[in-house]
């Protein structure tokens, strides 16, 4: 089981605000809650990059999301958005991978998708979505190979918007088992406390994807040193 300090398990959240109608001040808030933990990224819409870069500067990440949620978009387009959200002051791009090509088991079309985008960026941390929720295991590690192929840093379970749920431990470890060390996993949607965010851990994700990080954090017992058991 792994153990975590309140600081080491912030330093693995990407604190995220992706809500469509959330303002430019909820978007600040949320920003001086990434700042003040010391969390990886705060993760926000393509529009609100700027307004997040100027809160954090350099003290931690801004991520943004690409084709998000439906990943629907055209590759070419795709690229330009993470080209321009980077513009912005984006470090981190989470897009997502083309689920239709995935459903068809078009893998080269899903590793292209991909590819396109890491072309765009690539000297930023690339994460792929895969809507794990949606697949059998055999077609989760299919879409995996696909996308870490193109040059992935991470596969990300779920944007936490599909009606067919979010992040679940056998996903995780399914996604950990066929990336091995070519690439980190991030489990997001539907983390919500400790218990839960635990869980994923001990699956094997190295990164979680959250809005709800106070709260995780606020559940372990002792906010100067306790960790995680």
């Amino acid at each position: 089981m792994i153990h975590l300090t309140r600081p080491e398990l912030a330093a693995r959240i990407d604190h995220t605000i992706l809500t469509p109608e959330a303002s430019s001040n909820r978007v600040i808030e949320a920003a001086s809650v990434a700042v003040s933990n010391a969390c990886a990224s705060v993760c926000v819409q393509p529009s609100m990059v700027a307004v997040a870069a100027e809160v954090v500067g350099a003290r931690i990440a801004v991520c943004s999301v690409v084709g998000f949620p439906h990943g629907a978009g055209l590759s070419e387009v795709k690229a330009h958005e993470a080209a321009a959200v980077v513009a912005q002051g984006a470090t981190e791009v989470d897009m997502v991978a083309d689920l239709s090509a995935i459903d068809d088991g078009d893998f080269g079309a899903v590793r292209a998708d991909v590819a396109r985008v890491r072309a765009a960026v690539p000297h930023v941390v690339l994460k792929v979505i895969v809507e794990s929720a949606l697949w059998s295991p055999g077609r989760l590690r299919s879409a995996c190979e696909a996308v870490v192929g193109a040059g992935a840093d991470f596969v990300k379970t779920s944007t936490g918007f599909h009606p067919a749920g979010g992040a679940d431990t056998g996903a995780v470890r399914t996604v950990v088992d066929c990336v091995g060390d070519r690439a980190r996993v991030k489990a997001s949607g539907g983390i919500r406390d400790l218990s839960t965010a635990r869980a994923m851990l001990d699956a094997g994700a190295h990164r979680l994807g959250l809005s709800s990080t106070e709260v995780v954090l606020d559940g372990l017992s002792d906010l100067n040193g306790s960790s995680i058991s």
